[in-house]
């Protein structure tokens, strides 16, 4: 005999984790189709997106790109030194501290990364339904949880 799931929901559908959990799956499938055209991952796309995004002339740092990416540093670094070996970036020693490196995106980067852009706020619009980000309604949400979720120090 089986012991039914100690819970505090009548469903799994009442429970907003699952649901999130759901629906991330959902839209990164999205997402992923999107991106298949320009030969790039999920996670590739959103580092390019953030050197991009700045557009600062001397780069960021490694650091800095984990830290606004809000993604794990050695997660980065390798996925950085894959987007260097295609080209769409170059990883150069920080002229100040000789354990940092600063990335900025070639030529070539920035266009992949300006047109795989389009292609995501179509999936995001299309998926969260018109107008979802235009009023911001889900945005303002999310930044909300994301805020309450934050670790110290981060």
């Amino acid at each position: 005999m089986t012991t039914p799931l100690d819970t505090r929901f009548a469903s799994a559908d009442e429970s907003p984790g699952f649901l999130l959990w759901q629906v991330t799956n959902r839209w990164q499938a999205a997402v992923r189709r999107a991106l298949a055209p320009f030969d790039v991952t999920h996670v590739q796309f959103v580092l390019l997106a953030v050197l991009t995004y700045g557009d600062v002339e001397e780069g960021l740092t490694q650091a800095e790109v984990s830290r606004r990416a809000g993604a794990d540093p050695m997660m980065v670094s390798q996925v950085l030194r894959a987007l260097a070996a295609r080209g769409l970036v170059e990883r150069t020693p920080d002229a100040v501290d000789r354990r940092a490196v600063r990335v900025r995106p070639t030529a070539e980067g920035r266009a992949l990364a300006r047109t795989a852009n389009h292609a995501v706020e179509d999936v995001d619009e299309t998926f969260f339904g018109p107008g979802s980000l235009a009023s911001g309604t889900l945005v303002g949400h999310l930044s909300a949880v994301l805020d309450r979720s934050r670790e110290p120090n981060s």
